[in-house]
């Protein structure tokens, strides 16, 4: 949420300045996160609407959904939204219609980018178990288009729900008893609050594992490979810009990412006794020793 008085004690003043206008009451920010508890983002989402902000900034897509059943007059900007027409946030990207707008986290097309490095990493490969939430429409596009180049890299997929950590650990357990098998971790709010559970059992079976999100790997986890995010948060700020001096979410596409970020651990690398492709490497973003 953002709100001028607030955010000039937070030290920002100089974009408070900028948003000073006859339609922008307040300029701040109130943050609230309920770390992939749908309940609590139900609440939280209740109480930053019945403060009636000139706009709020969401991050991921369950807080927007969240938002858009408690609010369809206060302008949301999404940071990073997982399929935003399919959740049913916009009409399309062009012309968003509705209170919400911002930017896709990533086109499914990175499903396919996931399975392609797994195989460069690991010639081998057959098997690969796909963690999703089939409870999200991001969950099934993204499996989907891993699907869509599996059989051409010769790679047979499993499906593996991360609603429960039980259901996690006896199918990932189950998975690792035949040879040739790695692991692909989608995007999904219950995946990242689990990803200590998704990690450890990465390396309790021996599994190269390619992650969405830089923090897996800083946990332990072999290499991600996501949206540069904090671009997406800059880019955020500017259609709040826009937003705070007139402009409607409504009239703001939805724009796709334009950066990306590989992140190694090597650590984590010579543990699996994996040698990472010098081609890689010279890629990689960041390489954590």
């Amino acid at each position: 949420m953002i709100r001028r008085d607030r955010l000039a004690k937070r030290g920002s003043g100089k974009l408070c300045k900028n948003w000073v206008g006859p339609k922008v009451k307040t300029c701040g920010l109130k943050s609230a996160g309920a770390g992939g508890d749908a309940a609590l983002d139900r609440k939280f989402a209740t109480e930053l609407a019945a403060l009636t902000p000139d706009v709020i900034l969401a991050t991921a897509s369950q807080t927007v959904a969240a938002l858009q059943a408690v609010t369809q007059t206060v302008p949301i900007v999404f940071a990073h939204a997982v399929d935003p027409v399919g959740a049913g946030f916009v009409d399309n990207l062009a012309r968003p219609g509705g209170n919400a707008t911002g930017f896709a986290l990533f086109e499914y097309g990175m499903g396919a980018k996931w399975l392609e490095l797994l195989k460069e990493i690991a010639p081998n490969v057959t098997r690969v178990a796909v963690l999703r939430d089939p409870a999200m429409a991001a969950g099934i596009g993204q499996f989907g288009a891993i699907q869509s180049v599996a059989p051409s890299l010769g790679v047979e997929l499993t499906a593996v729900n991360v609603r429960d950590p039980g259901e996690i650990e006896r199918a990932i357990s189950a998975f690792a008893g035949s040879s040739n098998g790695d692991l692909i971790v989608t995007a999904a709010p219950l995946a990242m609050v689990r990803r200590d559970l998704i990690v450890t059992l990465a390396a309790r079976h021996k599994l190269c594992a390619i992650y969405n999100l830089r923090p897996y790997v800083t946990a332990g986890g072999l290499i991600s490979y996501r949206t540069d995010i904090p671009d997406l948060y800059r880019r955020a700020a500017g259609y709040i810009d826009r937003v705070l001096k007139g402009e409607k979410p409504s009239d703001l596409p939805v724009q796709a990412p334009t950066k990306f970020e590989t992140v190694i651990n090597m650590k984590t690398a010579k543990a699996l006794g994996i040698t990472m492709p010098a081609s890689l490497l010279t890629r990689a973003d960041e390489v954590i020793e």
